[in-house]
């Protein structure tokens, strides 16, 4: 059962597991990574099958999830989330695949097609534990859009750096676990 883990030690580990992965992308490792994650992805949505795909545009060292995935030989319809800052909160947006002109209230690249909620999203880790827990960078957004929409697949997409060791990481009661989490070297959950 999620109880609470207490900001700063959840602070520390985010700052710790930034600089790891930031080390990793910058490794020889990182472009066989890369293709190994992607792969690991493809053959997760083709059990999935999604009907619309939630990506998340790439930051901070993140997988670069925001392209064009084929299922079955089919372009995947796809969105992008926008995010609000006042009250925090999180929606998608279709997305034509191009580069994004607009960006949400968090600064992030966005799309500016219609309202749409996609039947599984790809979620970035920062971290992530054995039994599907995130971290993240700390704002709630994802975690706010698995609650309001329990239905949705949420597919976690990390480096492998990012494991958390059991025990380093206490979810808090605002948490939603993943179905799972994918990185290059498997899936977890």
């Amino acid at each position: 059962m999620p109880t609470h883990s207490p900001a700063p030690e959840r602070t520390a580990l985010r700052q710790h597991l930034l600089a790891e992965r930031e080390r990793f992308v910058l490794s020889p490792a990182a472009a066989d990574a890369a293709r190994a994650l992607e792969d690991r992805l493809v053959a997760v949505l083709a059990q999935l099958v999604p009907e619309c795909l939630g990506v998340y545009w790439p930051m901070r060292s993140e997988f670069n999830a925001a392209h064009r995935w084929r299922v079955d030989d089919v372009d995947v319809p796809l969105a992008l989330p926008f995010a609000r800052r006042d009250p925090p909160s999180m929606q998608y947006r279709v997305w034509d695949g191009r580069e994004p002109a607009e960006r949400d209230e968090c600064n992030i690249p966005t799309a500016s097609g219609s309202p749409a909620t996609p039947d599984v999203v790809l979620v970035p880790c920062v971290g992530f534990t054995d039994d599907g827990y995130r971290l993240g960078y700390g704002g709630g957004f994802f975690d706010r859009y698995m609650d309001k929409h329990p239905d949705t697949t949420a597919i976690g997409v990390a480096w492998s750096v990012g494991r958390i060791e059991p025990g380093a990481f206490v979810p808090q009661a605002h948490d939603r676990p993943l179905m799972l989490v994918v990185t290059e070297s498997g899936v977890v959950g």
